[in-house]
């Protein structure tokens, strides 16, 4: 059974006082005799009770606030899901804070802690790259905290979740550069115990094994979702024995990291080296050469995020899943002549 969140009213009820006396207790009032403080704050420690700093402030009703935790705020895509977040909340009468994780699950534990001390009313979250632990977010559940996970995702048996259909989005880029040409294409993709990962990973295996094209493991290139980390795994397999003919990239980071690369050694795209990133930033069409993208729709991830939220704060314990299809942009990147 969820539990529902611990009140003044709840703590004064289980002791048999006024809410008043609670009140005073967890202020360490002088007016309440020592040994009801220490049973009121023994009580409030065992039930997970958390003071609203809106309620007290406001004294009337507190604020409709929801909380967004994003692993890197700076990128577009992030910025785009925020602003469809944004934009749903808005018309429902909400506000946003938002917290940036920087890519790390303390920083991400950190972010819900405040956000249940702030007493938001659900939360939207993307994993850190680094969180193998979701003990935190079973106890949002057992809190009965609303919560909704977009694009990197877990619990799918507990919460709600928005993605894209980055298999199919990715079996579809790989076909188009073997259409293209392409023989030897590489993936370069972030760890492997994201859901994200392995989405976009089996379609670009499905692809090769489509089209009768040996899968080699040297060419599939699975790291920490970082430029630098990115450029230079590029550049080892761009001088290697095993330098691809084309390359998959898992998100925008490491697509403009890759291509970054592929120009440093001295290699023409697309023409030595073809590729294709997942990026929903508009600047793709505007390096040299265009760069062929599949464009995540993260304004309409981040609306559809916002949604499912409003259902389950409204009451709705039905787990959604749903999926915003991707879309391809061929440009120069891709087409081999």
């Amino acid at each position: 059974m969820k539990q529902h969140r611990t009140s003044l009213k709840d703590l004064a009820e289980q002791l048999g006082v006024s809410i008043a006396t609670i009140s005073r207790a967890l202020r360490n009032s002088h007016e309440v005799s020592p040994e009801m403080r220490e049973k009121v704050q023994e009580l409030a420690k065992k039930l997970n009770y958390r003071p609203n700093p809106f309620a007290q402030s406001l004294r009337k009703e507190s604020p409709k606030v929801v909380g967004v935790i994003v692993p890197n705020l700076v990128t577009h895509y992030y910025a785009a899901v925020l602003d469809g977040i944004e934009d749903y909340a808005s018309h429902e009468g909400y506000s946003v804070i938002s917290a940036n994780s920087h890519e790390n699950h303390e920083r991400e534990a950190k972010a819900i802690d405040n956000f249940l001390n702030m007493h938001v009313e659900g939360i939207i979250a993307c994993l850190a790259q680094d969180t193998v632990d979701y003990k935190p977010f079973e106890e949002l559940h057992e809190q009965g905290v609303p919560l909704v996970f977009f694009a990197r995702t877990c619990l799918e048996n507990l919460f709600s979740q928005v993605v894209g259909n980055g298999d199919e989005a990715a079996q579809e880029a790989t076909q188009h550069m073997i259409d293209a040409g392409a023989r030897h294409i590489a993936f370069i993709g972030g760890p492997n115990h994201l859901d994200m990962v392995r989405r976009r990973k089996h379609g670009y295996l499905q692809a090769l094994r489509d089209n009768d094209i040996p899968i080699d493991r040297d060419l599939v290139l699975c790291d920490k979702i970082d430029f630098d980390t990115a450029r230079q795994n590029t550049i080892r397999l761009l001088k290697s024995d095993k330098q691809p003919d084309a390359i998959l990239a898992f998100n925008d980071i490491i697509t403009y990291a890759a291509f970054d690369a592929i120009k440093s050694c001295g290699l023409t795209i697309p023409d030595d080296v073809a590729i294709m990133g997942f990026t929903d930033g508009d600047t793709s069409a505007f390096v040299t050469p265009k760069l062929s993208a599949i464009v995540d729709q993260a304004h309409e991830q981040g609306q559809r995020a916002c949604e499912l939220l409003m259902r389950a704060i409204r009451g709705d314990e039905k787990i959604y899943r749903v999926v915003v299809p991707m879309i391809l942009k061929i440009r120069e990147s891709s087409e081999k002549k």
